[in-house]
């Protein structure tokens, strides 16, 4: 009977022995998860998590101090691409570089979201695609851009974008890139751009 009692006892304390592991071992492994997650997973989270909803947007302060009310639509590496949804900007589309973010303003629900493990899916091409890339899209297409740096905004064209900077032709809005309506020309670092917005309104 003793005997018994002292194997149930062993029994027991090796299973809680096991369990306590085993909820170690997935701490541990969640903490590690966690440590690998950059802003890109979060947004990504977040973008997953306001997708059915069509009236939620995700907050964004820059860091011009300027706040966006935003639904991104795809992920670069170091960018997002979203519709912005405040104010007059309403219906713009837009490109964020993830180092022109100072913070996320957002509630309890949608940061518990953007911790949530993603699926593994192959990466695609635009994954993988730096800032320059959707830059060079509107250059090619001749799209009207309003560009903020920390500086201001200044509303132009993109004429080309080199490794590191883009060149911007100034005009006013509403009017079509000639050289007749150039007023000017900047050289804008990439690292200097905060947001570039176009589409209606533009």
């Amino acid at each position: 009977m003793r005997w018994d009692l002292l194997f149930d006892d062993l029994e027991a304390r090796l299973d809680q022995e096991q369990r306590d592991e085993e909820r170690a071992l997935a701490l541990e492994e969640e903490r590690l998860r966690l440590g690998r997650m950059g802003l890109r997973d979060r947004f990504a989270g977040m973008s997953r998590a306001i997708h059915d909803d069509l009236a939620a947007f995700i907050r964004v302060e820059l860091r011009t101090g300027a706040t966006l009310a935003i639904r991104p639509s795809a992920f670069g590496r170091d960018w997002m691409s979203a519709d912005q949804l405040d104010g007059d900007r309403s219906g713009r589309h837009c490109i964020v570089p993830f180092d022109a973010i100072a913070a996320v303003l957002a509630g309890p629900a949608l940061l518990e979201r953007s911790l949530a493990p993603l699926d593994e899916v192959p990466s695609s091409l635009t994954d993988r695609m730096g800032l320059a890339f959707p830059l060079r899209d509107l250059s090619r297409r001749r799209a009207a851009v309003h560009v903020l740096t920390e500086s201001g905004r200044v509303h132009g064209t993109i004429d080309r974008v080199a490794r590191d900077h883009l060149d911007l032709a100034l005009h006013p809005a509403g009017t079509p890139r000639r050289e007749r309506e150039v007023q000017g020309y900047r050289i804008v670092p990439l690292d200097r751009v905060m947001l570039v917005s176009f589409g209606p309104q533009n």
